[in-house]
């Protein structure tokens, strides 16, 4: 495990939080993953059985904060943590979180 956190370039620690459910990796370390894998993302979620979002189109709301000239890049990003904390959508890392949790729960462990 030690010799996986360094080649994706994260902590032992951390890598054994993801591996354990109790944090969501960002997407640059999911990359890092995947990447050390050979694989792509969606290769691993596939591989944990963890659905990937079926809608590729994103949200109006989402557009509109993005295109919005009148906001800086900062704003624009609490808006739109603010809209999918609310929606479930930002979800798309919280929702494999939540399907992660209940697999877990789902799967028998050997006494």
């Amino acid at each position: 495990m030690r010799q996986f956190a360094r080649m994706v370039g994260i902590s032992n620690p951390y890598l054994s939080q993801i591996e354990r459910g109790l944090r969501d990796p960002s997407e640059q370390v999911l990359h890092g993953i995947a990447d050390s894998l050979k694989m792509t993302v969606d290769g691993l979620y596939e591989q944990a059985g963890i659905p990937r979002e079926d809608s590729d189109e994103e949200p109006a709301v989402l557009a509109a904060i993005r295109e919005d000239s009148d906001l800086t890049a900062r704003q624009r990003a609490a808006l739109i943590e603010i809209y999918e904390a609310f929606t479930g959508r930002g979800g798309s890392r919280r929702a494999r979180s939540r399907a992660r949790a209940a697999n877990a729960r789902a799967e028998p462990r050997d006494s």
